[in-house]
């Protein structure tokens, strides 16, 4: 059984993020890139089954510029075997990249697709959930234990709820995405490293894939939070409860 795992490049999430003077977006140039998080936990728990004998191959794959290769050979130092790059210079939303890959899961045919639940650039949480759509599999989403019974053709995916932890059982082919609590991700070693400069990458274009891509949203202005506030330390807990009731409006 193949597994195939996206990977997205985003700002690195250690870097203090600046809004663009125009308010069209924030800087990217000359800025530290890298995978994200939740990409990195769907590439480990991949890695995971396929090191217990429950797969046999493991796709990554990445959209985006040309630079999007450099993480890409992040995720085959990590352990994936070869990788897919989708090269598109324009904005991808969810419902695009959605198309994307149903296009590569008719090619390549995984019993399993792994995706982080949700970009750190974007926080859309809506990808997973599309593409499980288009394909008409069945999914679980914020994925906090993952069991796969390869003779049943069965995944059991415990995920976090409001009420507790709620486990389901996917037939395969199913779509998981990963919550933080899933796995702690590997470092690529030096050796892998090297290594990972010899595997495949098969490149597409949107246009050989036949999907068309299009904007389904219009950024209107991107401006920072505002500041907090100075906190104040009370006197009494009358006090506290005049400025709760009276400045804060909350009770």
């Amino acid at each position: 059984m193949k597994i195939m795992v996206t990977i997205k490049r985003v700002i690195d999430y250690a870097v203090k993020i600046r809004v663009k003077p125009d308010k069209t977006g924030v800087v990217t140039q000359n800025v530290k890139m890298s995978m994200n998080p939740f990409c990195e936990i769907a590439l480990e728990e991949a890695l995971r089954i396929k090191e217990s004998g429950l797969a046999s191959e493991v796709i990554a794959v990445s959209m985006g510029p040309s630079q999007s290769i450099d993480t890409l050979r992040t995720g085959l130092a990590m352990g994936a075997d070869r990788g897919i790059h989708v090269e598109a210079n324009d904005s991808l939303y969810p419902l695009s990249v959605a198309k994307i890959l149903k296009k590569l899961v008719e090619i390549e045919k995984p019993g399993l697709l792994i995706l982080g639940k949700q970009a750190i650039d974007d926080d859309c949480n809506q990808t997973g959930q599309m593409i499980a759509g288009l394909l008409n599999w069945p999914q679980g989403t914020f994925a906090s234990k993952v069991v796969l019974d390869k003779e049943k053709q069965v995944v059991t995916v415990d995920r976090e709820v409001d009420d507790g932890i709620e486990t389901l059982s996917l037939n395969l082919p199913a779509v998981i995405t990963t919550d933080l609590r899933l796995n702690q991700p590997r470092y690529a070693t030096l050796p892998n490293i090297m290594k990972a400069k010899s595997k495949p990458i098969k490149k597409y274009t949107p246009e050989e894939l036949n999907v068309e891509i299009k904007s389904d949203l219009e950024i209107v202005e991107v401006t920072e939070p505002p500041k907090r506030k100075s906190g104040v330390i009370v006197s009494s807990v009358d006090e506290l409860i005049d400025k709760l009731k009276n400045e804060a409006n909350v009770i």
